[in-house]
């Protein structure tokens, strides 16, 4: 009888899984297919699971603008790398001492942590700061350094982690070794932490793939717009030709494609983070459990 009452519950909750995940596939099935319908279908019709008109002008358009993308493209994925490898560093070495009971000032460390939190200076002294003391207006730093390097939820969330799952006494242990701070971090302390690191990984990586502000305040060299600011600018423009006679071509009249690009930008910026995300979802649960609930 309970192996039955467990194949049940089992098939019931799989059944409920199933129809979410569907649910969660629909927009990303309505993106798809309205990137590639005819821009007077989707005016007249609205978006369809089956267009009745398939056509590729929106991807023809975002085509003419290749070198622009692929340029954006290069520099986004380049931040994406630096800027999250230098948030894990700088996130695990400050939450583990945090995590120590034995770190002098901890208290007050956490405190200025969590002040961080909910409070700020405000976007003028910030732009002030970045670019007129720190200088970095126009680098490859602006869209890596400003509120995107360092984030105090990130830094209590690994906290929590190194102090539930982290027994002192392996920590003592190695210290009777012989081993010294740096060791026991980068050599105990770390390999132990995978689910945490992937997590906030994930996190940082997703906020500096997605990040166009920082360009748009602090990059007017357009060799180093981010991917996510350059199909910003193209929406932009797209609806102010939309808006005139320069709207339609002068051979055919066709309108330009303007919501079915829009479509094939949302399309192009959200692929990438698709594929990479089933590679640290396992990681990812794991670490906002277990760092979330004392063992």
């Amino acid at each position: 009888m309970k192996i039955k009452q467990d194949r049940l519950f089992r098939g019931i909750a799989h059944t409920i899984l199933a129809v979410a995940s569907f649910l969660c596939l629909i927009p990303f099935i309505l993106l798809f297919n309205s990137s590639f319908t005819d821009e007077n279908i989707l005016i007249k019709s609205g978006y369809t699971f089956f267009p009745k008109k398939l056509s590729f002008a929106a991807y023809s358009y975002l085509f003419e603008k290749a070198e622009i993308i692929g340029r954006a493209y290069g520099i986004t994925i380049l931040v994406t790398i630096i800027g999250t490898t230098a948030c894990l560093v700088i996130t695990s070495m400050i939450a583990y001492p945090l995590s120590r009971t034995d770190l002098k000032g901890r208290k007050v460390l956490t405190f200025l942590v969590v002040f961080t939190m909910l409070f700020n200076g405000g976007l003028v002294p910030t732009y002030l700061l970045y670019t007129k003391y720190l200088d970095i207006k126009n680098t490859i730093w602006a869209l890596i350094i400003p509120r995107l390097l360092l984030n105090g939820f990130n830094i209590l969330l690994m906290k929590s982690y190194f102090t539930n799952n982290i027994p002192s006494a392996l920590i003592e242990s190695a210290k009777i070794d012989g081993a010294g701070e740096y060791s026991i971090f980068f050599k105990i302390i770390l390999p132990l932490s995978l689910p945490i690191m992937a997590t906030v990984g994930l996190m940082s990586g997703l906020t500096y793939w997605n990040d166009w502000n920082n360009g748009l305040i602090y990059i007017t060299d357009a060799k180093l717009n981010s991917i996510q600011l350059v199909l910003n600018q193209m929406i932009t423009n797209i609806q102010a030709l939309a808006a005139t006679d320069l709207g339609s071509t002068s051979a055919s009249n066709t309108p330009l494609p303007s919501t079915s690009v829009r479509m094939a930008i949302a399309v192009i910026a959200v692929v990438p983070v698709l594929i990479a995300y089933p590679f640290f979802q396992k990681f990812f649960v794991k670490g906002i459990t277990v760092g979330a609930v004392k063992g």
